[in-house]
């Protein structure tokens, strides 16, 4: 009979201390980059849709007063009910290459960035559908990188809408007031009239508050304000070599 010696069993390898942190560390990484990953390629997934004529696309302002439960006014209106006055006098103000560039007007921001790296003050180059890709998708701030995403963004839009929807888009999204998102709503609370049925003057008044809505009122416009309306105003009526992509 033979005797078999039992070995005993070897002691347990012990796991590196921290290796299942390092591991949780890890996947969170993971999860973060896939959700950046996400958020980055949702506009470009999104911006075909917007296409469609039926949807009525809101802004990331309108999302936020939505999420706080702060109430907001903004009543859609098709390109087609809009004063023709009031698109020339936005295309005058905010973006007078409008029908000529691809999402982006170089020379112009070429400029800017120019102004930028000499130290000089610099003014804004912002086109029509690059507002359009803030409004719909980024955060209101200021910032590089806003304005890096903001650049394909819109010279995707440009490429996927006609001119013609992507104005639409951006006179509904637009927040005028404190609160009054759309061109149709914005008509009403300072006039009392449809978006159709503004003057050249109330539209003039409405261009200039574009680019500080919180801080102008085009029912009670400053000396300032009145001046820049004269101008734009003008513009407008000028305007009809610059509008052709809209209404050919």
């Amino acid at each position: 009979m033979t005797i078999q010696k039992v070995r005993p069993d070897p002691k347990p390898r012990l796991q590196p201390k921290g290796r299942p942190r390092r591991s949780l560390v890890r996947r969170v990484l993971v999860w973060v980059l896939a959700l950046i990953l996400i958020v980055i390629a949702l506009p470009y997934l999104l911006i075909p849709l917007y296409a469609l004529p039926q949807l009525r696309p809101v802004s990331t302002l309108m999302l936020a007063e939505m999420m706080t439960g702060r109430a907001y006014e903004r009543q859609w209106v098709g390109f087609d009910k809009i004063a023709p006055v009031l698109v020339q006098s936005v295309m005058m103000s905010e973006d007078g290459q409008y029908c000529a560039h691809s999402g982006v007007d170089w020379k112009a921001l070429n400029l800017v960035i120019d102004d930028a790296l000499e130290g000089e003050a610099t003014r804004g180059a912002s086109t029509i559908p690059m507002q359009t890709a803030k409004n719909l998708f980024l955060p209101p701030t200021r910032s590089v990188l806003r304005k890096a995403l903001e650049i394909p963004l819109a010279m995707w839009m440009d490429m996927i809408w006609s001119k013609r929807r992507l104005m639409e888009i951006y006179l509904n999204v637009a927040e005028w007031a404190p609160g009054v998102y759309g061109v149709e709503s914005a008509a009403q609370a300072y006039f009392g009239v449809t978006a159709a049925r503004l003057s050249a003057r109330q539209a003039a008044l409405l261009a200039v508050t574009l680019p500080s809505p919180l801080k102008r009122n085009a029912a009670r416009p400053s000396r300032g304000m009145n001046r820049l309306a004269g101008i734009i105003e003008e513009r407008a009526r000028q305007s009809g070599a610059y509008i052709k992509c809209l209404y050919d």
